[in-house]
């Protein structure tokens, strides 16, 4: 039986500006990417997601914006309509150009009324839409998003980055809590409308129950290979998923499913703290 094919055409920009500084844990303000090979890695992304069947539109990245790269916290583009991001400080640069861009392309776009990180923060799965909390997006954005999109918003909490004291941090660059999975594509995928793969760990306890009572077939990934191998950022098509090659575990349990993968190497990408998926916003269809 075939499959309902997702994430048909995805917008890609380009690692041109790629740089590190202090906006996410991931980042480490003395390792910066390679530039040169960030942007090998890139056409390499684009190649796999082309040989899966996927159509990438390309734009110029937006000049000097070191997080340009990841497109898919532009927007949320689905059901016909375009939420835009409110990024955060060091971010905002891209907003304008990410509305002329999906402007041109045809879009009638909204603004977000808080803080939200697009689609590296609200995935789609059938008619629910997963929605992170707090870090990126505020809450205030669940309803708002709901009433957009007409669907069941699934609010979902990552755990927060703690301090020597165990107290939560506030990044010293937005100003706001942070994560290791502040993005929550960095915590769940969407395989098939009807399959999830999360990491459990990665979530709050009240999030964890939300997920674990879904009627969805589910894939557990590790807390490592979820953390240190950006398991969960990846595009799936509902037949081919492009992954990280750091997730052996993941990579067997979705083939097992009868899924196809294809995992193109990364190591400049992900200094930044995106991946595969962050590096490509999915269009409407």
């Amino acid at each position: 039986m075939s499959r309902p094919i997702i994430n048909q055409t995805v917008l890609m920009s380009g690692a041109d500006f790629i740089s590190v500084e202090e906006l996410n844990p991931y980042s480490k303000i003395n390792i910066q990417p390679d530039r040169d090979a960030a942007m090998n890695e890139h056409a390499n992304v684009i190649t796999a997601l082309e040989t899966a069947g996927i159509e990438v539109v390309k734009v110029n990245a937006p000049k000097d914006c070191q997080d340009g790269i990841y497109t898919a916290n532009w927007a949320l583009c689905w059901r016909g309509k375009v939420v835009l991001s409110s990024l955060p400080n060091k971010r905002r640069a891209e907003q304008p150009y990410a509305k002329q861009v999906l402007s041109a392309l045809g879009y009638e776009t909204i603004e977000s009324p808080y803080h939200f990180s697009g689609q590296g923060d609200a995935l789609p799965c059938g008619d629910y839409l997963f929605v992170g909390s707090h870090y990126r997006t505020s809450p205030k954005m669940h309803d708002f998003l709901a009433n957009v999109y007409d669907c069941n918003v699934i609010g979902l909490e990552t755990i927060p980055e703690l301090d020597a004291n165990g107290k939560p941090v506030i990044n010293a660059v937005t100003g706001w809590p942070d994560s290791y999975f502040y993005d929550l594509d960095l915590a769940l995928a969407v395989i098939t409308p009807d399959l999830i793969a999360w990491c459990p760990d990665a979530f709050t306890e009240e999030s964890r129950h939300k997920i674990a009572s879904l009627p969805l077939q589910k894939i557990t990934v590790s807390f490592k290979e979820a953390e240190e191998g950006f398991a969960c950022n990846l595009v799936s098509t509902g037949e081919t998923v492009i992954m990280s090659d750091k997730a052996p575990e993941l990579k067997k349990a979705i083939e097992e499913h009868g899924l196809t993968t294809i995992t193109p190497h990364i190591t400049e990408l992900s200094k930044g703290g995106g991946y595969i998926r962050c590096c490509s916003l999915t269009l409407c269809s």
